[in-house]
């Protein structure tokens, strides 16, 4: 069985992308400031939590697939 991704490496490059921006979003504060200023305060330190979490699995998880893509078109 062929299990490799049908999406293309832009979508899987953008995806990587995404989540760098998310993870240093959050890890500037901005994010909490963002839920501060909205009326969540207190929420914004899990919510931060959450988003930089959210923000490392997709930075890992396009990071595998842009590797992947890169390694299979070496060898």
């Amino acid at each position: 069985m062929n299990h490799h991704c049908h999406c293309g490496i832009f979508g899987v490059f953008l995806g990587f992308l995404t989540g760098v921006i998310w993870m240093l979003l959050s890890l500037q504060g901005t994010i909490s400031r963002f839920f501060g200023f909205i009326g969540l305060g207190s929420l914004s330190n899990i919510l931060n939590i959450l988003i930089a979490l959210i923000g490392f699995l997709a930075f890992f998880f396009f990071g595998l697939f842009v590797f992947r893509k890169a390694w299979h078109h070496v060898k």
